[in-house]
């Protein structure tokens, strides 16, 4: 609620938006980014890993709280049946996704939250409709939840587990339909694609969790326009509203309408809990960088300084 082309050095805002052409898809992924624009297929496929790393403030409790997001995006190969992604290739239920790993991290007082948002959406968008599969996880330091949504037919499959007495364990079924968790990868595969109108919309795991509302489809407004705010900078920038009227919430997901598309941020406006002021949870794109990350696992020199340079604690 992600992952592309090795570089030698994080840089701190943009990057290539020519690639390499000499890079090569990695083993049983085809290119299939060409039904959206501008040859995506030669930047999603070049068997590396694109690292964003956002200046966090939170909304929580009764104040705005400091942190940091990290949104990984990876091409990954993923099996329809199973749910998981393919490792052997020797299961024929299989197509390519856009994976995003959403790390959240922040502070309240003296202990401090960990949230993070898995999830799994087909490129192929005329096969798929929808997202396959998301995952969340929360930790704070009065316990963990663990939720799960799994596609099944034209459902979701939810699962929760939670320390909470009045959520517990539960299981349930949910008319599939768009998933606010979903709208960052519908952006990274193609922004021109993103509905608009009145739209029942599941909110993201993370919102529902921070808030304990039911998982659930809400009725939300949703507009596409070009970015006139002062948050974020940068030229022919897009923002994609979503509007929850029973939530009192306001989503604004600003991002770049050239490709690769970068995500600038988001604002993020909705009761606190307790004293129900509205207040808005900011994220902005510091760094970004395209690494290998999971073949830099050494405690060398090297890794340190990519590490340093993302500047993600």
């Amino acid at each position: 609620m992600v992952l592309l082309f090795a570089c030698q050095k994080p840089v701190s805002s943009e990057l290539p938006r020519t690639p390499v052409a000499e890079s090569k898809p990695e083993p049983g992924v085809p290119g299939v980014f060409a039904n959206t624009v501008n040859q995506l297929d030669n930047y999603w496929y070049q068997g590396m890993g694109e690292l964003n790393v956002y200046d966090l403030a939170q909304n929580r409790y009764q104040g705005i709280h400091p942190g940091e997001a990290l949104l990984v995006f990876v091409s990954e190969d993923f099996l329809t049946d199973k749910q998981v992604k393919n490792d052997r290739y020797q299961n024929p239920n299989s197509t390519p996704i856009l994976k995003t790993n959403a790390i959240i991290r922040f502070t309240t007082g003296i202990y401090d939250y960990s949230l993070m948002t898995s999830v799994f959406t087909p490129v192929k968008t005329a096969e798929f409709s929808h997202t396959l599969k998301v995952t969340n996880t929360g930790q704070d330091w009065c316990g963990q939840v663990y939720s799960q949504l799994n596609l099944q037919g034209r459902t979701y499959h939810y699962l929760l587990h939670s320390y909470f007495e009045t959520e517990a364990d539960q299981t349930n079924e949910i008319e599939a339909t768009l998933l606010e968790d979903e709208v960052f990868n519908r952006i990274r595969m193609g922004w021109q694609h993103l509905p608009t109108g009145s739209l029942l919309v599941i909110p993201s795991a993370n919102f529902l969790r921070l808030r304990h509302q039911p998982v659930k489809a809400f009725s939300a407004n949703l507009s596409l326009s070009a970015y006139q705010g002062d948050d974020f900078k940068g030229t022919d920038l897009k923002v994609y509203t979503l509007s929850f009227p029973d939530l009192q919430r306001r989503l604004e997901i600003v991002f770049q309408a050239l490709p690769p598309y970068y995500i600038e941020g988001w604002i993020d406006t909705y009761p606190s809990a307790f004293d129900g002021q509205l207040r808005s949870t900011k994220a902005k794109r510091r760094t970004t960088t395209l690494e290998k990350y999971w073949e830099q696992n050494a405690n060398s020199p090297l890794n340190a300084a990519k590490r340093a340079a993302l500047k993600w604690e």
